[in-house]
């Protein structure tokens, strides 16, 4: 699906407001992706970079997240606060954040301060000194977020499910890191890492706005341009030998959580979308899903239960989650088992399949109105695919996908005895 895209393509209107996708790739590398929409007053602006969590080594696991934290802490032209306010005293939002596989750091402002998140934003990404003083306090922060974490057993179980998963892999690893590794890092410890894995061609800067593209790129010159080439190599290990696998955690919890799953597809495999489709109708946002209709509905069982697929470039995470009294735990999986045998078993109805794709491409359509939500999609989408998919392309495989195919794919992905389950049960 999509095309691939050249040092400057175009792509045509797909809907009504919106011009085409544009890219340039800059002499070092740095590529310029934009998407111009006339009917919007905020400009939403980023950096994508190919790096995450998965690149870290045991010892220094936490410092992709760290690093995150640390770009608004100090660079060499700008103290913490006044890189804060840049932004918020125009009205504007500054963020970031860290994944797996990717970091990015991206402001929205009025389209008249566009400018200036640009600059801001190259800024921090290229040019933080990482002061020791700061290092200090976000460390702290940090602890303070990884207690956080510890104290939602919602959060914790989908931390600790990735480690049940991708057992002794670097995906398995907590994003924010351990506690003894984060009270670690020193500043050459981000100076190291940032310079084995930078790589100008392996990020992207991506926007949308209502400005033409020529008005970017006349940007993109003046601060893009005097970037170096960094052309830091450094291959990821593949996740290739899955192993089923059972685990039962205490905690000072009142509910038992449970996450039930496996690995899955990666970005790139035909089945990612059909499987996507699947996880929809089990435990997808609407209330229909087969999953909330048996355990919720039904049953009273619980309050919210979510089928969630993560791709990744080699790989990819399937999981159900939710929480439930604990006398109502054995019933809870068994249920949700038993949906898992009625897709193996009977494929879906003509009414049922029809009712799954317009559902599903009328969230996709949904999503596709948060700009700064597309503007990260589009930066994603080029470093792991090299291209982007239009809405219309995703629907035409949407409707092409047959009963058949989604009975195949749940044979292949929810056998029971190829599922891993984590439990969080109460002291």
């Amino acid at each position: 699906m999509g095309e691939q895209l050249s040092k400057s393509t175009k792509f045509a209107d797909y809907w009504e407001g919106m011009k085409e996708f544009e890219m340039h790739t800059m002499p070092n590398g740095i590529r310029v992706l934009h998407k111009q929409v006339n009917n919007t007053k905020i400009a939403h602006c980023g950096f994508m970079l190919d790096i995450g969590s998965r690149d870290e080594s045991e010892e220094n696991q936490g410092i992709a997240h760290f690093w995150e934290h640390m770009a608004f802490k100090g660079t060499k032209r700008r103290k913490a606060f006044h890189i804060l306010n840049r932004i918020d005293s125009v009205g504007g939002e500054l963020n970031a954040y860290t994944t797996k596989e990717k970091i990015a750091f991206y402001a929205s402002t009025l389209d008249t301060y566009f400018e200036k998140a640009f600059e801001l934003l190259t800024d921090i990404t290229f040019d933080s000194i990482f002061p020791e003083k700061q290092i200090e306090k976000e460390r702290n922060v940090i602890l303070e977020e990884m207690s956080m974490y510890y104290d939602a057993p919602d959060d914790a179980i989908q931390d600790e499910f990735d480690d049940l998963i991708f057992s002794n892999h670097p995906l398995g690893m907590n994003i924010l890191g351990t506690s003894d590794s984060v009270r670690s890092f020193q500043k050459t410890d981000f100076q190291t890492f940032i310079a084995d894995h930078i790589n100008t061609e392996k990020l992207v800067f991506c926007s949308v706005s209502n400005l033409p593209f020529k008005k970017v790129l006349k940007l993109a010159d003046k601060y893009l341009s005097e970037i170096p080439s960094y052309s830091a190599v450094k291959e990821r290990k593949p996740f290739d030998k899955y192993i089923p696998g059972i685990r039962s955690v205490k905690r000072n919890i009142t509910q038992a959580h449970c996450a039930i799953g496996r690995n899955a597809y990666p970005i790139t495999s035909d089945k990612r979308l059909p499987f996507f489709m699947l996880a929809n109708i089990l435990g997808g946002p609407g209330m229909n899903s087969r999953l909330n209709l048996a355990l919720r509905e039904k049953h009273g069982f619980v309050y919210s239960i979510d089928a969630t697929y993560q791709s990744y470039t080699d790989t990819g995470l399937f999981g159900i989650f939710f929480g439930t009294e604990p006398k109502q735990l054995k019933r809870s999986i068994k249920l949700v088992n038993k949906e898992f045998k009625k897709l193996r078993e009977i494929p879906l109805g003509t009414l049922q399949l029809h009712t799954a794709k317009e559902q599903l491409m009328g969230q996709l359509a949904m999503s596709d109105e948060n700009n700064t939500s597309y503007m990260l999609m589009m930066g994603k989408s080029i470093l792991d695919l090299g291209r982007i998919d239009t809405l219309d392309q995703i629907f035409d495989r949407i409707k092409s996908v047959s009963a058949k195919e989604l009975q195949d794919i749940a044979n292949e992905m929810l056998q029971e005895d190829e599922l891993s389950m984590l439990t969080f049960i109460p002291n």
